[in-house]
């Protein structure tokens, strides 16, 4: 089986041209568990099958690392693109994905004939409860108090396509992520578990940020994370619409237009390198 490694940010995932590689559906969990085990496998947060596509340009089928099926992955949105244009699937600078029923349009910069920068019309942020989801008695979930491991914490709950709850705190690079992140995602609260970002709002204009992404773990970057992170911090009233989200893995730019309730965001996608695998005996 042909890959390519690829990240955003350091958010890497493996990428598999799906028209060319034909995997059983029933086998892509085993398969994406393999692939991403960075000691016995390629290694990364997850698999993306970049598959043709009637309704867009090109279709993106995301995995998490634990062979779970995810929504959306706005570092792994920019490297399809970077991906299908680079291998010359497309001409074109401006395309569409669709990823589990919903498009989103991207932008592409490119310099030395590949594609270096990405922005992404990531859609409207949504904060109503159940199609976040959360479990929650007010209209939305802001600045609300949450028990966890017996500590209370105050989160604000965006989704992005996938569901995100962020949680403002004095000390990121302190903070014992791998402790009480899996507490989050599998809190009571949220019935599809739930991306956790937390973060540190530096000015009006830049934050700081860690996430916990559910059937992954910490990562150096989330796309819908820095996302939800800037519209938790604008519903909140911390800083302006456009922001620096500086992650673990670099910096990526977040604007929402609030005259068209839409969210772009910019960041860079990268090529790491090709592969082929045999995979058989997991196919078999």
């Amino acid at each position: 089986m042909k890959f390519t490694k690829m990240h955003g940010c350091g958010n890497d995932y493996i990428y598999i041209n799906g028209a060319e590689e034909k995997v059983p559906q029933e086998k892509k969990p085993d398969l994406v568990r393999f692939l991403s085990d960075r000691h016995f496998g390629i290694g990364g947060d997850g698999v993306i099958f970049i598959n043709p596509s009637r309704e867009a340009d090109f279709e993106m089928e995301m995995y998490n690392a634990d062979g779970s099926r995810a929504e959306m992955c706005g570092n792994g949105i920019r490297c399809v693109g970077k991906y299908v244009y680079d291998k010359r699937l497309t001409d074109k600078i401006t395309i569409s994905i669709i990823s589990a029923g919903k498009i989103k349009y991207l932008d592409m910069t490119v310099k030395d004939g590949e594609v270096s920068m990405v922005t992404v019309n990531m859609g409207q942020p949504e904060f109503t409860p159940k199609e976040i989801p959360v479990i929650a008695d007010n209209e939305i979930v802001m600045d609300e108090p949450i028990q966890v491991e017996g500590k209370e914490y105050h989160m604000t709950c965006v989704s992005m396509g996938n569901p995100h709850a962020v949680v403002f705190v004095e000390d990121v690079s302190g903070l014992e992520i791998e402790k009480i992140g899996p507490y989050f995602e599998n809190h009571e609260r949220f019935p599809k578990r739930i991306n956790t970002e937390f973060v540190r709002v530096i000015d009006r204009n830049h934050v700081e940020m860690r996430v916990w992404e559910r059937g992954t773990g910490e990562t150096l970057a989330c796309g819908t994370g820095c996302c939800a992170t800037v519209a938790a911090c604008v519903l909140n009233g911390l800083t302006n619409h456009k922001v620096a989200v500086k992650v673990l893995g670099g910096e990526i730019l977040v604007d929402w237009i609030k005259k068209e309730n839409v969210i772009y965001m910019t960041g860079p996608a990268a090529t790491v390198f090709d592969g082929e695998i045999d995979v058989d005996e997991i196919l078999c």
